[in-house]
């Protein structure tokens, strides 16, 4: 039976409206994903800072510090694997502020054998042209707070001297002669204290040039492991004896 025209027309008509309006739908949705914010990527966890599992029988060691010692705790742990459990804060300790407020639950229930810790970098930083983020008498009473509370656990303590800032213009900005200054304050404190030091700035001092980033406090891969070897030495040289 054929159609009446009048049932085609209709039909047209209909299909006639339709079209457009999904094709502005359409339009809608690609515009809408256009415009959706991109999904922001998960942040890959820094292994340095990972959590790990004691192995029996092996000393406890914690390592505390900034962004240096995030550097170098991984090939340290490699170094000392079957002679040392070791462990680190699972953060940029940042300045000794920071300290102060956080290692209580840093320390957590204080059953360390040996504690590598250093301060002395964020502290240095400038916060404005003249002023640092901790000037170095507030930094000589926080270190004292931070070093009472680590012996307070029976742990042989580690100092590691702030490592060398290079010269020149930096993001955030520091300078060269600071460290040193900061370094005298702890000195005084840890020969007082009965503190041993492990003096990374004169160990790395010599190869800096090469083993130093440009214009940056961060150290190169090898950098790093050369620290780690000095950190290890530093620290399998306090291990409670067998």
């Amino acid at each position: 039976m054929k159609k009446s025209p009048h049932i085609l027309f209709s039909a047209f008509l209909a299909l006639a409206l339709v079209v457009p309006a999904m094709a502005q739908e359409k339009a809608k949705e690609t515009k809408a994903k256009k415009t959706e914010a991109p999904k922001a990527k998960k942040a890959v966890p820094n292994p340095s800072m990972a959590p790990i599992e004691d192995k029996a029988g092996l000393p406890r060691v914690l390592i505390i510090g900034d962004s240096i010692s995030i550097g170098y705790t991984l090939p340290v742990r490699a170094l000392l694997e079957g002679k040392a459990n070791v462990h680190r804060i699972p953060t940029n300790g940042g300045p000794t502020k920071n300290g102060t407020a956080k290692i209580d639950s840093w320390l957590g229930n204080g059953n360390w054998d040996v504690i590598h810790f250093n301060f002395g970098l964020h502290d240095a930083k400038y916060m404005t042209e003249t002023t640092r983020q901790v000037e170095p008498d507030e930094y000589e009473k926080n270190l004292r707070e931070l070093v009472k509370k680590m012996k307070a656990t029976g742990a042989k303590l580690i100092w590691a001297a702030t490592t060398p800032v290079p010269k020149g213009e930096l993001n955030p900005p520091r300078k060269f002669e600071d460290i040193p200054v900061y370094n005298k304050v702890a000195a005084k404190i840890m020969k007082e204290e009965g503190v041993d030091t492990d003096d990374l700035y004169a160990y790395i001092m010599p190869t800096l040039a090469t083993h130093q980033l440009p214009q940056n406090v961060h150290y190169t891969k090898e950098g790093y492991e050369q620290l780690a070897k000095q950190v290890a030495r530093s620290i399998e040289e306090h291990l409670p004896k067998k």
